[in-house]
Formats: C-alpha cells, sequence, structure tokens
C-alpha cells in the first residue's frame, strides 16, 4: 500500500479537518529527484562562499569540509529513513509533529520557511549583481523582479514543470563541477599542456598544513557546514513524485556520496594547485574556483564562472521557492497556519508560491531600504536555522525509529547506519558547532539572533498546543 502522502494524516496528534482543495500532485520523476539532490546543495556557498574557509583554514579546509560533509551525510540518512516510511511535502517538520508534538513541527517548519524566503532574497540579489555586471546601469532589483517572475511562472503551473527547470540547472552545475574536477586532476598529474604537477608544495609549503593553527580551521569548519545547506529539499519534494517511497530512498542514497566527492574533492583540488593565500581566492568577481582555472590558463574562466553561478543561484531561487510554499502549505494542512495559503489549485498550492516569493522581494527591497538595521537582522537571524533543523531531526529520529520498529517494520526501507550510536554522535557534532559558534565573533551574533527566532515560535507552538489541547 502507497504511504499518505497529505501531511494531515501523518501527524500523530488530532488532524484538523482537510482543507477543501484538491491533493498535491505526482509529476516528479526519479531523475527530476535525483538531481534536486544534487544540484540543491551545490551553490554559490561552495563556487564563492568556500574562499573565506580555505582563506582561514588554508590546505585543512579539505578536513573541514570532510568532517561537516560526514555530519551532513548522517543528518540526511536519518532525514531519508523517515521520509521514505512517512513520504510528506512538510518532511523534517511533519517528522518533528509526530516525534515530539505540534509545538516541534511548527518551530521546525516556519524557522525553515523563513530562512528559505530570505534565501530567495539573497539569491535574486546575487543573481542580479551578475546580470549588472554584464549590463552597466540596469537597476538590480528589476533583474530581481524578473528573475522572480520567471519562477513565479514555473512554480504556478504543474510542478513537473519545477521539475524539468531544476534539472537541466542542477544538469549544468553538476557538469561544471565535475569538469572542474576532471581538469583539476589532469593537472596535478601533469598531463594537461604546458603544467607541471605540483607535487605537495602547496599542501605544506608557506605556513603547512594548518597555517593558522587550530583557530583557522574552526573558521574553515563553521563556513562549511553551511555551504551544505539545500539538500532537506529533496524530502520535501519526494512526496510529489510518482514513487515517494522509492525516489527519496535512491536520491538519498545516490546524492550523499556525490555531494561528498563534489565538495570534498573541490576542495582538495584547488588547495593542491593553488597556494592557500593567493589573494583571488577571496577576491570580489574572483573565487577559488575562478582562481584554479586561471592557474590553468584557462581563457575568461572569470566569466566562465560568472556564469555557473549565476545558474546555481538562480537554481537556488527555484528550489527555495519550491520547498517554501511546499512547507507552508504543509503547515497550513496541519492547522498550523493561515488556511488561505493551503490552497490547492490544478494540484499546485499557489497561494503558498505568492506568499513566499513576495516575502522573499520584500527582503530584497529591505537590502536597499533598510541595509544596516532590519536587512542585517533577517540575516543574522536565519544564520544557523539549519542547524537547529538538524537537530529537530536527529531527535525525531531517535523517537520514530523506535516507533517504527515496533509498530510498522516494514516501511524501514532506509535504515540509519548503527543505530542509536550515529544519531548520538551527529547530535554531538551539533553541540559542538554550536559552541565554536558562540565562540566566534563573526558567528556569535547569528547564533544569538537564530535562537531568538527559535525560542519565539517555539513559544508560539506551545501556546497553540495547549490552547488545541483544551479546546
Amino acid at each position: 500500500m502507497s504511504p499518505p502522502t497529505t501531511d494531515a494524516s501523518s501527524s500523530s496528534s488530532a488532524s484538523p479537518t482537510p482543507l477543501p482543495d484538491s491533493a498535491l500532485t505526482h509529476g516528479l520523476k526519479q531523475r527530476h529527484l535525483s538531481m534536486i539532490a544534487l544540484g540543491g546543495v551545490i551553490g554559490a556557498g561552495l563556487f564563492v562562499g568556500s574562499g573565506a574557509g580555505i582563506a582561514s583554514a588554508g590546505p585543512s579546509i579539505v578536513l573541514a569540509y570532510g568532517a561537516s560533509g560526514l555530519l551532513v551525510m548522517l543528518v540526511m540518512r536519518m532525514l531519508g529513513e523517515m521520509s521514505a516510511a512517512n513520504p510528506a511535502s512538510g518532511s523534517f517538520s511533519v517528522h518533528a509533529e509526530r516525534a515530539i508534538g505540534p509545538w516541534a513541527g511548527f518551530t521546525a517548519g516556519w524557522a525553515f520557511w523563513v530562512l528559505l524566503c530570505v534565501a530567495v532574497g539573497l539569491e535574486g540579489i546575487g543573481a542580479a549583481q551578475i546580470v549588472s555586471g554584464w549590463l552597466p546601469g540596469t537597476p538590480e532589483w528589476a533583474w530581481v523582479a524578473g528573475f522572480m517572475l520567471v519562477f513565479l511562472g514555473t512554480n504556478l503551473a504543474a510542478v513537473k514543470n519545477f521539475g524539468e527547470f531544476e534539472f537541466w540547472f542542477a544538469s549544468l552545475k553538476v557538469g561544471a563541477i565535475a569538469l572542474f574536477l576532471v581538469l583539476g586532476v589532469l593537472a596535478i598529474l601533469g598531463v594537461l599542456p604546458d603544467t607541471e604537477a605540483p607535487g605537495a608544495a602547496n599542501l605544506t609549503g608557506d605556513g603547512g598544513f594548518l597555517p593558522n593553527g587550530s583557530e583557522g580551521l574552526v573558521i574553515g569548519l563553521l563556513a562549511s557546514v553551511f555551504a551544505y545547506g539545500g539538500l532537506e529539499t529533496v524530502t520535501i519534494a519526494a512526496a510529489e513524485s510518482q514513487d515517494p517511497v522509492r525516489g527519496v530512498a535512491k536520491a538519498v542514497r545516490t546524492a550523499m556520496w556525490r555531494i561528498a566527492l563534489f565538495y570534498v574533492g573541490s576542495m582538495a583540488v584547488i588547495v593542491t594547485l593553488v597556494p592557500w593565500d593567493d589573494p583571488k581566492i577571496v577576491e570580489k568577481g574572483s573565487g577559488p574556483y575562478v582562481a584554479m582555472l586561471d592557474r590553468l590558463d584557462i581563457p575568461g574562466a572569470g566569466q566562465i564562472m560568472n556564469v555557473v553561478v549565476l545558474v546555481a543561484l538562480l537554481s537556488a531561487m527555484n528550489a527555495n521557492i519550491y520547498g517554501a510554499s511546499r512547507m507552508a502549505r504543509s503547515l497550513v494542512v496541519r492547522g498550523q497556519g493561515p488556511k488561505a495559503l493551503g490552497k490547492v489549485t490544478g494540484g499546485v498550492p499557489r497561494r503558498a508560491v505568492l506568499a513566499s516569493s513576495a516575502f522573499g522581494f520584500l527582503c530584497v527591497l529591505l537590502s536597499y531600504w533598510r541595509p544596516d538595521d532590519i536587512f542585517a537582522w533577517l540575516l543574522n537571524m536565519t544564520g544557523a536555522v539549519i542547524l537547529v533543523v538538524w537537530a529537530f531531526i536527529a531527535v525525531s529520529q531517535l523517537v520514530l525509529r523506535r516507533r517504527t520498529e515496533r509498530e510498522e517494520p516494514e516501511k524501514l526501507v532506509v535504515r540509519m547506519w548503527l543505530y542509536p550510536a550515529l544519531t548520538w554522535v551527529a547530535l554531538a557534532g551539533m553541540a559542538t558547532i554550536f559552541v565554536l559558534m558562540l565562540r566566534q565573533p563573526g558567528t556569535r551574533d547569528q547564533l544569538v539572533a537564530t535562537g531568538l527566532l527559535t525560542v519565539g515560535l517555539a513559544t508560539i507552538g506551545v501556546v497553540r498546543q495547549r490552547r488545541a489541547a483544551s479546546g
């Protein structure tokens, strides 16, 4: 029997009256899910943002990305286990509600919705800056508005349109990074024309493997953790696939090792070929990938990477509008949001799509109107939300695994490795990252602001839960 894909039926609490609309459709294919899983995490954070981590950690950035990659693999395995057992467009929010209570689903869901909407705005701004650089004098806000209209169209139409857009966007990103890795390995081996094998000179020279000591490694670790955000979208999308159980199981299994290869492999190639203190690594408009391509004397390296980064940003905008709209609709179906956002027309929650896009565009306007206070506060508020979500995922998996083994063991088509030991290891890793964030001035404000957002949402969730219980 196919598992339910409507979130209202997944909750352990009393289910609210279903909204008077049709269900979400099942228009996503396995190839869509596979590319959403791969492409959702390969973004500007990797292509450009990794430069700051390299500048701090030096060659040891490979260890930082490896450690954070292991944590992400554990989190995705847990999420894959729960999502394969009970596919739902609310993903971890539904699992948190079933495991911990409605307040937890409310907190995780709305925090993630805010994160995705703010990310939509940031990605729009980044994409507009690239295009404005090609066409000087054109207003950036107009480009953002144009991008928003395009992705509104893809998300307001049938879900298969979103899937097709994301499939080709992700294919371009995956192809670009695969080509980058091939060129890098050939250069390291000295096979490319006019290149000499660098050996270990850049890994051991100029300060050694840990040029800035353990403190630099910590900064690199924190930078790498947040570069992995975006994988969660595949478990949201799985509920609208033709075979949710098989789809999410296969997507999670294949994506984890490929992403680790792309991330850790990229960092290893870059720090082997380029000195970690090369100014181009952190230079605006350049970045570590451009620095490596320049070393290989690839003509037009900067513009090539600008195109790749633009595709990455547009892909992330598309995916985040989709993820935010489905999360909002899921919350509404479970009685945890305004009913108007839950209406589904033609298999698509169009009002949720519009609301999520509008909030994202508001963030763009705030970046121009109030860049130093409201917009900066928004950025800090969402800075560590992904860690909060991961914590909810781990706690939920601890509870639901026991319950599922006891009541419905046949649903465990994906199993967390060495349960419960590795789940506790993952929670310990998250706690360590929280402590490290408190120690670093650059991330302390983010953690405090995210904490305030989480506590605020949790308080509202608890009050709502108590009122529902007493009513």
